[in-house]
């Protein structure tokens, strides 16, 4: 494979990523400001969420066959097209002050960021296969440093008293040009694995679905191990920035600073994680992640002030960095089975990602959404029991699997 190729495809796929967190924060980053204007409590908020999750839930479990049917490329540009679409309706639903149109934006968005998100996870573990080294976390702090840009601009918008509705329009003209320009460096599909018939490193068909990977134990295990660490990401997203307003008097500018803490530790976790796996393992840095969300989670939420209460957000960023890149990587190590792998892995980290956090909504409603974070804890340490179903497969695995 012609290596500067390779390096185009790697920076194409960073700016994909960037730019996919880049939308989810500027969304995420202010949730305070929509709950006030649409009038909404924590539950209805999280009930307005859920759209989202519904929109995902649909989209994810067929990206594996949307990807092989039409390619990479053109999955992540569908993606990104109908994510626009959902949020010009939601654009729309806030300005007249329309919870129904919000929410059939959201799961318009939700359809979007769906298909985009597999078929990215699917072109970074290609990448990382044809470099010979852990890159797939990079690529998720891509992801993180996009939603960090996208959180500081959300708490300076937010500042400057710029509608929602205004911010939305910018970002939809971003993404579909994007859409069009960046996915043309992508590898070429011969050097993409499952996403033709024929693996082209052995010439092996390709017998693995999206459904017969539900039915594999490790796959389902690697999704549990992705849960977690989707779920405390998810929550985050969210969620702290609530959590901050509300529990702690902070500004709704305060709330946003609060969600760009976290982010921006996830984001130096996630760009320099690479080399740590690649000295300790895939399994070790799992174990030491999860336990440090697990940490930082209890020490924000019992925080007496705010300056504690960031430290907290440092170490639960840090802690929530590697658990969705790695659980990417896992599934995708054998790669005549990675998009239908990382279709399901994906389904079950998004279920988390998307559909947990409002349900901690609806729980907020009667502890204060601060104490409802506790309940993510449960998720962290089910997942640290199984992280060693994430072990990298030995190539004997790989060939007798074939």
């Amino acid at each position: 494979m012609n290596q500067q190729a390779v390096r185009r495809a790697t920076s194409a796929t960073f700016v994909i990523f960037a730019l996919n967190g880049f939308v989810f924060a500027s969304w995420a980053a202010r949730i305070p400001a929509v709950t006030r204007v649409l009038e909404l409590t924590a539950g209805e908020m999280g009930l307005l969420l859920l759209t989202i999750a519904a929109g995902s839930v649909i989209a994810l479990p067929m990206a594996g066959s949307v990807v092989a049917r039409v390619g990479i490329a053109s999955t992540i540009r569908l993606g990104g097209f109908i994510s626009a679409f959902g949020g010009l309706i939601v654009a729309a639903g806030l300005s007249l002050g329309a919870v129904p149109l919000t929410g059939a934006g959201l799961f318009f968005f939700g359809v979007g960021i769906g298909l985009w998100d597999v078929a990215q996870n699917v072109e970074g573990a290609s990448v990382e296969r044809h470099l010979g080294r852990t890159i797939m976390p990079r690529f998720h702090a891509g992801f993180s440093g996009g939603a960090f840009v996208g959180a500081v601009l959300g708490a300076g918008l937010s500042a400057m008293h710029v509608s929602m509705s205004e911010h939305l329009v910018a970002i939809v003209v971003l993404v579909c040009v994007a859409m069009v320009v960046v996915p043309r460096y992508f590898l070429p599909a011969a050097a993409q694995g499952d996403v033709k018939s024929l693996d082209p490193t052995t010439a092996v068909p390709v017998r693995s679905t999206p459904r017969s990977a539900w039915t594999e134990g490790r796959t389902l295990m690697v999704g549990l191990v992705v849960l977690g660490a989707a779920l405390t990401e998810g929550a985050a997203n969210d969620w702290i920035a609530k959590a901050t307003v509300d529990g702690m008097g902070a500004t709704e500018s305060g709330g946003a600073v609060m969600f760009a803490v976290f982010v921006a530790s996830m984001t130096l976790c996630r760009f320099f994680g690479g080399a740590f796996v690649d000295a300790y393992g895939r399994v070790i840095v799992l174990y030491a992640s999860l336990g440090a969300a697990l940490a930082g989670l209890v020490v924000f939420v019992l925080a007496p002030n705010i300056w504690l209460a960031a430290l907290g957000a440092v170490l639960w960023g840090a802690g929530a960095a590697m658990g969705f890149p790695l659980g990417m990587s896992a599934a995708a190590d054998d790669p005549a089975r990675a998009a239908s792998r990382v279709s399901v892995v994906s389904t079950i980290g998004y279920l988390a990602f998307l559909a947990g956090p409002p349900l901690l909504g609806f729980l907020g409603d009667h502890v204060s959404i601060r104490w409802a974070l506790l309940a993510i804890a449960v998720a962290i340490i089910a997942s640290i029991l199984t992280v060693p179903a994430a072990k990298p497969l030995p190539r004997s695995a790989l060939e007798d699997a074939r």
